[in-house]
């Protein structure tokens, strides 16, 4: 494997950064690392995707963007939250020992880095496409005819879209919201030679990159065609200066915990949102100097907070240029597979998942059994009640047409929608009003909790009893993450599993106390508490003389009782191996604290984001009598204490060996996309050859277990895996 400018930030280089505001302590900073710079660093890793000359071309370009994507979000969240902190004079310190002021001059320092290096990765690529004739072309480089078409373009398709806005005291500086993006010029009049400022804004509704006419592929950016079109705003001045900026705001939503109508609330907190303090405001570096001093003045930007770029400004935009047609420089297509086990009973999911249990791996597998799953459900005139958590979802949603159906069918249809699903407020607003509409028994959860976990519950009459249908996942009810996002799926009519899952939604929509549930464990109640205690007895097993491991893979491992119960238990030998896609503030292989834990991240293809736990039960990973238990939860705080969430075990010994002894297993034995971290927290891309075992091209190629049914015989079974003892 060729991966060039492979480098990754230093993010203890920052951490031990001594800001005003207090001293760090050191013992904490040896035992956690701090959450935002390991978050910095999961961030890196996804930039360092962009060298990697495995990808094709325009794929990594898609890595740039999402690492721009990423930065903005970590800005309006997180760099928010530590602003709020030090402007309300808040200076308790963080698990590693920092207070708010250290963490934001260690940010600073650690971001600045970052962006430095997604400008010269866009130099790189741009170098790149026009070498595979994608070019992002300067006006300077363009015919005649291409200025002409052009200024044609502008005319009829950015022009009436415009909206050009002169700044004097007559017509003060406009509100400029959260990401916008905009172009500050000075003019001189032609006339009288006065002086002026404007402000344009460049809305998102127009192609950022507008492609030139011709086979060839080429781009020009809105930003060039309208500095070159200006005339047509202002035609009776001259541009002496002009330049472009971006907004980021703080976008983290507060409502009030006494609201007595939970939807007025957080429509009034969007609207306040929009609102939200600058938290980073980027300048183009060609910017006049006072103009910069006009746009910072209005914004009432920080210094510390206004950034001067070099190249181009809004770098998650460059996903537009992946959309065009060069094929040859993406990754080939992959058609997810649908469940062979249901089209053996005739496509009917209640009677494939009476026979048994099955389990789903997205995005291998189609998101589609889902969405039958709940059509079926509506269409059905055994079933009588359907019941469903709605996190994230899509505006055309087939999981809301399925309960919109089945609503209308006469059904009894409960959807309880999470109001405070970051940045999706607005839009589960807006499809609560239209379940409502058609008699759906809308529910918006708790004030102080957001119920995250992923459940669908069917109850069916079938031969004078009530049977009922339960699907649990890891990941969101939206069709088009799950064909990007790697989750699971799992489909059970267990009796005990169906129960627990009625409790859970008994406790959520009403006033109960959290239940006492079978098989499950549901957070805030006791979802923190029976992981510590899965991971004592492994420490149990470790005293006995048993083999004792923890196998667990999930997106951040930020709680400190869950980090300390890790120390404790690599302390008394429990072998522990870790899939921590992003933060992740636990030390690995740290002698006399962590030396039986290994961490490893991996970044490739899809984003990894289900979470699976297995305990080793007095033996050896992988194996039939292991505890193995699937999740919607994280190993942080929030997860554990401010959400509602479930653990569900895997009982089912095909589903239980497939999560176990396939998915878990091939990413514990992935090397192609992996990233190993050091003693000091850093981490080192595992250096292999181009014939590394990849898990994402294994999942593509090879059969589930639960799914295929009797092609597993014609596959000749699954490709069985092992995994060398070095990697453990």
């Amino acid at each position: 494997m060729v991966i060039r400018n492979g480098n990754v930030l230093n993010v203890r280089e920052f951490a031990t950064v001594e800001s005003e505001g207090g001293s760090s302590n050191d013992q904490p900073a040896r035992r956690y690392m701090n959450r935002e710079l390991s978050w910095l660093a999961f961030n890196d890793r996804v930039l360092s995707e962009c060298y990697n000359e495995m990808h094709p071309l325009l794929e990594r370009v898609r890595y740039l963007s999402i690492s721009g994507s990423n930065l903005d979000e970590f800005y309006m969240v997180r760099v928010a939250g530590l602003k709020a902190q030090m402007t309300a004079g808040i200076t308790e310190l963080s698990q590693d020992g920092l207070t708010p002021i250290q963490q934001l001059s260690s940010v600073d320092g650690c971001s600045g880095e970052l962006r430095h290096k997604q400008s010269k990765a866009w130099e790189v690529l741009r170098s790149e496409l026009e070498a595979r004739d994608v070019l992002v072309a300067e006006w300077d480089h363009l015919s005649e005819t291409d200025h002409l078409w052009l200024e044609q373009y502008f005319e009829k398709y950015v022009f009436p879209v415009l909206t050009p806005l002169a700044i004097d005291p007559a017509h003060p500086f406009p509100f400029v919201p959260n990401l916008g993006f905009a172009m500050a010029l000075q003019l001189r009049s032609k006339l009288n030679e006065e002086l002026l400022r404007a402000h344009v804004p460049l809305p998102p509704q127009v192609d950022r990159f507008i492609r030139l006419p011709g086979s060839a592929v080429r781009f020009v950016t809105l930003e060039t065609c309208v500095r070159h079109c200006i005339h047509y705003l202002f035609p009776d001045f001259d541009v002496s200066g002009m330049g472009l900026f971006r907004v980021i705001r703080d976008s983290e939503v507060e409502f009030e915990d006494e609201a007595e109508d939970l939807v007025l609330s957080f429509e009034e907190a969007m609207r306040e949102r929009r609102r939200g303090h600058v938290v980073r405001l980027e300048i183009s570096a060609d910017m006049p100097k006072d103009l910069q001093a006009l746009v910072v003045n209005e914004l009432d930007a920080k210094e510390r907070d206004v950034v001067e770029v070099q190249g181009l400004l809004g770098l998650h935009q460059l996903d537009q240029l992946i959309e065009c047609e060069r094929e040859d420089l993406k990754f080939p297509p992959h058609t997810a597979r649908f469940p062979e086990r249901i089209r053996e009973f005739g496509d009917d999911c209640f009677a494939a998942i009476r026979e048994k249990d099955i389990i789903v791996h997205h995005p291998y597998e189609s998101f589609d059994v889902v969405v039958q799953f709940l059509e079926q459900a509506a269409a059905d005139p055994r079933v009588v009640a359907i019941k469903q958590t709605l996190y994230r979802t899509t505006p055309d949603s087939p999981i809301v047409k399925a309960l919109v159906a089945a609503a209308e069918a006469g059904k009894s249809v409960t959807a309880l929608i999470e109001l405070k699903a970051r940045f999706d407020e607005e839009a589960n607003l807006r499809l609560s009003r239209v379940m409502e509409r058609v008699g759906i028994q809308v529910v918006y959860g708790f004030l102080n909790l957001k119920t995250h976990a992923k459940v669908s519950y069917v109850v069916r009459k079938e031969e004078g009893n009530l049977i009922k249908y339960t699907h649990f996942g890891t990941g969101n009810y939206h069709p088009v993450t799950t064909k990007i996002y790697t989750d699971l799926s799992f489909f059970t009519c267990d009796p005990d599993l169906s129960n627990d899952a009625a409790l859970v939604f008994n406790f959520l929509t009403g006033y109960g106390e959290p239940p006492n549930l079978s098989k499950i464990a549901l957070a805030p109640a006791s979802l923190r508490s029976n992981l510590i205690q899965l991971i004592d007895e492994e420490i149990l097993h470790a005293k006995a003389g048993r083999p004792a491991v923890i196998w667990a893979k999930m997106n951040s491992l930020v709680d400190e009782e869950i980090i300390d119960a890790l120390y404790r238990a690599s302390g008394h030998g429990v072998q522990i191996d870790l899939v921590v896609r992003g933060v992740c503030c636990i030390y690995a292989g740290v002698p006399g604290m962590s030396e039986n834990i290994r961490v490893k991240s991996i970044i490739g293809r899809f984003l990894e984001h289900m979470r699976i736990w297995a305990f080793g039960n007095g033996g050896s990973l992988p194996r039939a009598s292991a505890k193995v238990y699937i999740s919607s939860a994280d190993w942080m705080q929030r997860n554990f204490d401010r959400r509602c969430e479930i653990m569900v075990p895997i009982e089912n010994s095909t589903v239980h060996e497939q999560v176990l002894g396939q998915i878990l297993l091939a990413n514990l034995k992935d090397e192609a996309q992996s990233w190993q971290m050091r003693q000091d927290g850093t981490y080192q891309r595992v250096d292999v050859g181009a014939d590394a075992f990849c898990a994402h091209d294994y999942f593509m190629t090879n059969p589930s277990l639960s799914g295929r049914g009797s092609a597993l015989e014609r596959f000749g079974g699954p490709a069985r895996l092992r995994i060398a003892a070095e990697q453990r």
